[in-house]
């Protein structure tokens, strides 16, 4: 029973931190293209 229950943790535990870790990454990357593009129009802005 005890290493039915340690396994599920052990699947939980390892699910959340790879769905962590890809958040993360969507996040940053995310970021990075709205600076890039917020930059983009600001820099054209005088032809808008």
């Amino acid at each position: 029973m005890k290493d039915r229950v340690y396994s599920t943790l052990t699947g939980a535990g390892a699910l959340n931190i790879t769905v962590g870790i890809i958040s993360l990454a969507t996040g940053l990357v995310t970021g990075i293209l709205l600076i890039a593009n917020g930059g983009k129009l600001l820099s054209r802005r005088d032809k808008i």
